[in-house]
């Protein structure tokens, strides 16, 4: 069974910084690209980041220049940093493959005040 586990997820005053983590089972991380995504209140989810096998890394241009993805291979964990956060990056962030699978975690909240 696969599992995704994000953490890291917190309050913070628009322009702050966060760095979430999640840690994932061997069979999915190894093989795929992996991204981060997001879902607000009464929206569709979202991708926000993805990084390949190989550490090629893609951004929309609406967290472009501020979130960065990371992984690390030894440890089956992939990361987001996410700087000078704004109200609207407020939502609920999971990690996942790129194309997602059907097995989805808990997600991390992030908030952002204005």
């Amino acid at each position: 069974q696969v599992q995704l586990v994000e953490s890291g997820g917190g309050l913070v005053q628009a322009g702050g910084s966060l760095r979430l983590s999640c840690a994932a089972s061997g069979s999915i991380f190894s093989a795929n690209a992996m991204g981060w995504y997001r879902q607000a209140p009464g929206k569709q989810r979202e991708l926000v980041a993805t990084i390949t096998s190989g550490g090629s890394t893609n951004y929309p241009d609406s967290v472009k220049g501020r979130f960065t993805i990371s992984r690390d291979n030894a440890k089956n964990t992939v990361y987001l940093q996410m700087n000078n956060l704004k109200p609207e990056d407020t939502a609920v962030y999971y990690c996942n493959a790129v194309p997602p699978i059907d097995d989805w975690g808990q997600g991390t909240q992030v908030t952002v005040s204005s």
